[in-house]
């Protein structure tokens, strides 16, 4: 009964590879006793439970609409206490923006936020190891592209995430 009152997650579902390589670098570089999670790209962190159904319906709509998007991972992005990936998409940017028009009532003061899209791969470490990781990964970070293929909304359990609903966008990415 207690995990029907945990907000609701939605990230980004990753091609394999790209999830395979992030994730890996987020098991290298993650202090490892806070790393409950696997990579991710968070769109919402706090959607509200009692209106699942409602945002479920608002997804199935959404990707249908959606073909898959082409990502750039183009550079690392120093957070103070950890360390990320940019993620370059305009199309995601815009779907968000439809998606917080949709659920603006019940959206957090986070969530409400400008969205900056990235995955973390270091974070609740000391800022003198984020930023020799920032420094190391600044000077060798090679791009990558990838493809995002549909949403995923998870519900919250303090740490780890209980998947609730995978939905796939319904077109072709461009290249």
């Amino acid at each position: 009964m207690m995990t029907e009152l945990r907000p609701l997650i939605l990230t980004l579902k990753l091609d394999q590879p790209t999830f395979d390589h992030f994730d890996q670098l987020r098991q290298q570089y993650f202090p490892p006793a806070r790393n409950v999670l696997s990579a991710h790209v968070t769109l919402f962190h706090k959607l509200p439970p009692e209106q699942e159904a409602e945002i479920y319906q608002v997804l199935q709509s959404q990707c249908a609409q959606t073909p898959r998007l082409p990502l750039r991972l183009p550079t690392v992005r120093f957070l103070g206490q950890g360390v990320a990936i940019e993620v370059e998409c305009p199309e995601l940017v815009h779907l968000r923006q439809q998606l917080a028009g949709i659920w603006s009532p019940h959206l957090s003061r986070q969530d409400q936020q400008g969205y900056r899209p990235h995955i973390t791969i270091q974070n609740k470490t000391t800022r003198d190891d984020a930023r020799q990781l920032y420094e190391q990964l600044r000077h060798t970070w090679q791009p990558f592209t990838g493809v995002a293929e549909g949403l995923l909304l998870w519900r919250y359990l303090d740490g780890p995430w209980e998947l609730l609903h995978e939905v796939i966008f319904g077109g072709d990415a461009e290249a």
